[in-house]
C-alpha cells in the first residue's frame, strides 16, 4: 500500500515542500484545487524532486474543457518523467454555475465523455490517430501540426476520477485509471457500494482491478498523548459532520441507518453551527468513518481494515498532528 502527503498550494512553498515528502518517505504527493491552482504547484515539485509521483486532488473538470486539461496533463506527464496522475472531480452544480460561470448538465455521462475526449486528443499527439471526437458534451475535430505537441517517452498519464455515487463511480471503474475515494467513506460502503460499482464499470469496459488503482484519504484520529487525541478527535468530528451535512453524500450515512443525521446536519449547517455538527457525530460514527489508535499501530488497524481494498492512502488529519506521530505512523506502513 502506497502512502502519500501533500504539498499544499502556495507556489513559494511547493518546492520545498515536495522535496521534504520525498525525504521523508512518501511514494507519492496532492496538490487540491482550493485557493490555488492545482497544476502550478505540481510543476515544481516535479522540477526539485526526483521519483515523488505527483497528482492533483482533485482538478475541477467541469471548470476546464478536454482540450485545456489534456495539453497541461501532457506537459506535466513529459516534464516529470512520467510522474504526473491526473486527478479529476466534477464538484457540484452551485459551484460550476456560479463560482466557475460554466455549465452543468448530467454529470456522470458529461464526466465519461470528458475523459474519452482526452483520450482521444492524447492518441493524436501520441499514435497519429485523426483527431474526430463527436460526443453530446464535447466535439473536438480540429488539431492541426501548429497545436500538435507530438509524442512523448511517457505517454499519457493515468487519470484518476473522484467519485461517491453508484453512477459516478461506475463511469470510474469504465473510462479512468483509477479512483480517488472520497474521505466521507467508510469501509463498510467501499465493499457493499464503491467496490461493485467499479466491477461494473471494469466489466463494461473489459478491464480488470489488476490494472486499477484506488487511492483513499483515510481520517486517523492519533496523538502523543490525551491532549492531542482529543483534539484529533474534534477536528475530525466536525470534519465528518461538515461532510454529512451535504445532501450529496446522504447515501453513505444511509448505508449505516444513519440518514436522519443528515437532514439534522444540513439543518444546522444552514444556521453556522458548526461547533454543535461535531457534537452530533458520536463514537461509533466516528470509529465508522475514521481509525483511531497510537500513532504506532495506524498502519496495522489501517491495513485490518482496507487491505485488499485501496492502493494508496493520504492521512486525512483535519488538524495539527505531530512531527513525531506523522514519523511513527509512516515508519509503520514502511516497516509492514
Amino acid at each position: 500500500m502506497k502512502v502519500d502527503g501533500g504539498i499544499g498550494a502556495d507556489l513559494a512553498k511547493a518546492a520545498k515542500a515536495a522535496q521534504r515528502v520525498e525525504a521523508q518517505g512518501y511514494d507519492g504527493a496532492w496538490s487540491a484545487e482550493t485557493q490555488h491552482d492545482p497544476f502550478l504547484p505540481l510543476l515544481l515539485a516535479a522540477e526539485h524532486t526526483s521519483r515523488l509521483e505527483l497528482g492533483t486532488g482533485i482538478a475541477v473538470a467541469f471548470a476546464r474543457n478536454p482540450m485545456t486539461v489534456a495539453n497541461v496533463g501532457w506537459d506535466l506527464q513529459a516534464f516529470s518523467g512520467g510522474r504526473f496522475m491526473l486527478g479529476l472531480g466534477s464538484q457540484i452544480k452551485p459551484h460550476i454555475e456560479k463560482r466557475f460561470s460554466m455549465p452543468w448538465s448530467h454529470p456522470a455521462p458529461r464526466m465519461r465523455e470528458f475523459i474519452l475526449a482526452m483520450r482521444a486528443i492524447w492518441s493524436c499527439w501520441q499514435d497519429g490517430t485523426p483527431l474526430k471526437f463527436e460526443g453530446e458534451f464535447y466535439t473536438h475535430k480540429l488539431m492541426t501540426p501548429f497545436f500538435n505537441p507530438g509524442p512523448q517517452p511517457h505517454g499519457a498519464p493515468p487519470v484518476f476520477l473522484a467519485a461517491v455515487g453508484e453512477v459516478m463511480t461506475e463511469v470510474c471503474g469504465e473510462v479512468a485509471d483509477g479512483m480517488l475515494v472520497h474521505g466521507f467513506t467508510t469501509e463498510r460502503y467501499l465493499r457493499e457500494k464503491t467496490m461493485p460499482a467499479l466491477a461494473r464499470g471494469w466489466a463494461a469496459a473489459g478491464k480488470q482491478r489488476a490494472n486499477f488503482e484506488l487511492s483513499c484519504p483515510v481520517f486517523i484520529v492519533t496523538g502523543d498523548n490525551d491532549e492531542q487525541r482529543a483534539a484529533a478527535a474534534t477536528g475530525v468530528r466536525r470534519q465528518i459532520a461538515f461532510y454529512g451535512s451535504t445532501p450529496a453524500y446522504r447515501g453513505v450515512l444511509e448505508l449505516h441507518g444513519w440518514g436522519d443525521l443528515q437532514t439534522e446536519l444540513n439543518a444546522l449547517s444552514k444556521q453556522g453551527k458548526w461547533a454543535e455538527m461535531g457534537e452530533l457525530i458520536d463514537d461509533d460514527i466516528l470509529d465508522a468513518f475514521a481509525v483511531v489508535a497510537d500513532p504506532s499501530t495506524v498502519a496495522a488497524k489501517v491495513a485490518g481494515r482496507f487491505e485488499g481494498l485501496i492502493d494508496r492512502l493520504s492521512f486525512y488529519l483535519p488538524y495539527q498532528a505531530s512531527d513525531d506521530s506523522l514519523s511513527a505512523m509512516l515508519e509503520g506502513f514502511k516497516a509492514a
